[in-house]
């Protein structure tokens, strides 16, 4: 069943990825139900630690090398996990997909206009210039539209070191219009969730579904599966 307006504040929740809130005829947080759309992923166990190919290669501080995004002195990936949905609901014609950091408030990774025909999206798809979709700024806005993987602080005094993320599939019956940039600013997560929102006002998202993962630099990485 489509979210119209008088559900709108179920669609306010799902954006920023709350878990546990759910969306009729759809999954949204990781306990699930036995049918509807489903979010699947071969890169890493539901509510496991994600493994460092997802991880981001860069330090967030230049003046704190605990904050260098490594395990052990292996750094990571940067690699966008291989995402699969299943109960895709019919009509449906473009897919959006987010990483949000609940933890942070951060938004790692945007990605809409996903073919309505597509099945999921392989590892790495979320690289700069990829073809699966169009893509946003992330919130490290470090000026490319693409995916930049986990990199929670690790210094003294810095809590909680482990932080949550939530990856999520929305299926719409319509495709969003392509976000505008202006001059040096690329469009960010705010105008996603904004297109989102009308996109839900408008009675345009079908369903949704979301699967967490968790990372700190002061534990070990997950598994690769």
């Amino acid at each position: 069943m489509k979210l119209h307006i008088g559900c709108l504040f179920t669609v306010l929740l799902t954006l920023v990825l709350l878990p546990g809130v759910r969306t009729r005829g759809a999954e949204t947080s990781d306990s699930g139900w036995e049918h509807g759309f489903r979010l699947h992923s071969m890169t890493f166990d539901r509510n496991a630690t994600l493994p460092l190919s997802t991880i981001a290669t860069f330090a967030i501080s230049s003046t704190n090398p605990a904050n260098a995004c490594t395990y052990n002195g292996e750094a990571g990936g940067d690699q966008s996990p291989e995402l699969s949905w299943t109960g895709v609901p019919e009509g449906t014609r473009s897919f959006v997909v987010v990483m949000y950091d609940v933890t942070a408030s951060f938004t790692h990774w945007g990605m809409y206009n996903i073919s309505g025909k597509a099945t999921g999206l392989p590892a790495n798809a979320g690289a700069v210039g990829s073809t699966f979709g169009e893509q946003i700024n992330n919130d490290y806005g470090i000026g490319d539209q693409s995916y930049d993987g986990p990199c929670p602080p690790t210094g003294t005094g810095v809590t909680p070191l482990v932080h949550h993320y939530v990856f999520t599939v929305y299926a719409l019956d319509t495709k969003l219009p392509t976000l505008p940039t202006f001059g040096v600013f690329l469009p960010g997560a705010q105008a996603l969730y904004h297109a989102l929102l009308a996109a839900g006002r408008g009675g345009h998202i079908l369903a949704s579904a979301s699967r967490s993962g968790f990372y700190s630099a002061a534990a070990p990485p997950g598994p690769s599966q």
